[in-house]
């Protein structure tokens, strides 16, 4: 690829690049002398489960990878501890050093469905922060400010409401941005939320004497519900270990606005590929972007047995082969409303007596439109639109 190729293809998707002048140059400088940038993304192990929202960044990475650069998949053992206050309006609770680790390993295990093994170093940043000595984190502390710290929005805000701030969550900035010096990097990668973060690390390693590193940063993924960032916690997310058939109708519940975003953003399709697109019925679109994504975390076989699934159990009405069995609490009685609540079918029993006098529940094969009901002896199968329960009385 000409230096130009090389822009384009790494500035797909990118929210924003800091400087694109400086990245330029770095790239005409790695062809001249045959030394490939280093590419950082730090991930602090705070949760033991990686979802669509993480591979954005990962598959930037990649990118680079395929330019023949070196990318470093950092994980935060040690930030890990502190807490990332970005996005908190109160201060993170500690993790245990086990959770931590925990957590690191799974990582480990996940990210290789992206990135290329030979290609990717693996780091935790204790390997540095570890050893260091207090006054050596007191030379830290001194490169920097109170004022220009509580620039941050979460920070300023906080202090503004009288939200107590912890002085370890200041350190923060700081610490990810040794690790920038730490590693040598020319270009760091992260969320737009990071922004912060990443252009401390600018300033840090210039004060380091080292050329500063190059901020790029991505999108955050909405989740499923189009609104709200892709987060476990808000329950939005698409996990990149669930089962294929998972992966596949969570897709599919995504609206046709938010499927070209997630084409955008999760495939390696070109811009003029997806716009292409566009032209084509939207759900046979969808179903392409669900079997892209399932066969990137599982195999072209199991993203064509989603798909066959989906079609049987979903569009045609089926019952699935897999239908979970679960128990109903004796409180619930003959509450229909209560009990669809508590098999996880709707999501309140407002919403389910709505959808009980829309007709949208089927018992048995059929569909009941009464509050009350006396179950059967035996099995008895629930559908609610696309949730199926079966339930042992």
């Amino acid at each position: 690829m000409t230096i130009d190729e090389q822009l384009a293809y790494v500035k797909k998707g990118l929210a924003e690049l800091i400087r694109e002048d400086e990245l330029r140059e770095r790239l005409i400088q790695s062809e001249k002398t045959g030394r490939p940038l280093r590419v950082k993304a730090g991930f602090d192990p705070t949760a033991p489960d990686l979802h669509l929202g993480h591979t954005v960044l990962l598959r930037k990475m990649k990118h680079f990878q395929d330019l023949g650069h070196t990318v470093i998949f950092l994980i935060g053992d040690m930030t890990g501890i502190i807490g990332d206050p970005t996005g908190r309006n109160t201060a993170r609770p500690p993790m245990t050093r086990d959770e931590i680790n925990r957590n690191a390993e799974t990582y480990k295990a996940q990210v290789f469905k992206i990135l290329d093994p030979q290609k990717t170093e693996v780091r935790f940043n204790s390997e540095w922060l570890g050893p260091m000595r207090f006054e050596e984190v007191v030379r830290l502390c001194s490169k920097y400010t109170i004022a220009r710290i509580l620039e941050r929005d979460e920070f300023s805000k906080r202090y503004k409401d009288g939200i107590p701030i912890s002085v370890h969550e200041l350190l923060y900035p700081l610490v990810q941005a040794y690790d920038s010096v730490a590693l040598e990097c020319d270009v760091e990668m992260g969320g737009t939320d990071q922004k912060f973060n990443l252009l401390v690390g600018r300033e840090i390693q210039r004060d380091s004497s080292q050329p500063p590193q190059i901020v790029a940063t991505v999108p955050l993924l909405e989740g499923t519900d189009g609104v709200e960032k892709m987060s476990k916690s808000k329950g939005n997310y698409i996990g990149i270990t669930e089962p294929a058939k998972v992966m596949f109708r969570k897709v599919m519940r995504i609206s046709d606005a938010l499927m070209w975003r997630y084409w955008e953003l999760l495939t390696d399709k070109s811009l003029p590929e997806i716009a292409a697109m566009r032209s084509e019925e939207p759900m046979q679109v969808k179903m392409r972007l669900a079997r892209e994504i399932v066969t990137d975390f599982h195999s072209a076989e199991a993203a064509e047995q989603a798909q066959a699934d989906f079609d049987s159990e979903v569009r045609g009405g089926q019952e699935p082969a897999d239908i979970e069995t679960a128990n109903l609490p004796d409180a619930v009685g003959n509450n229909l409303p209560k009990i669809l609540v508590s098999l996880d079918l709707t999501d309140s029993r407002t919403d389910a007596e709505r959808k009980i006098k829309a007709g949208a529940v089927e018992i048995n094969g059929e569909k009941y439109t009464k509050l009350t009901i006396a179950l059967p002896k035996g099995l008895t199968v629930f559908r609610v639109g696309k949730k199926w329960k079966r339930v042992q009385v």
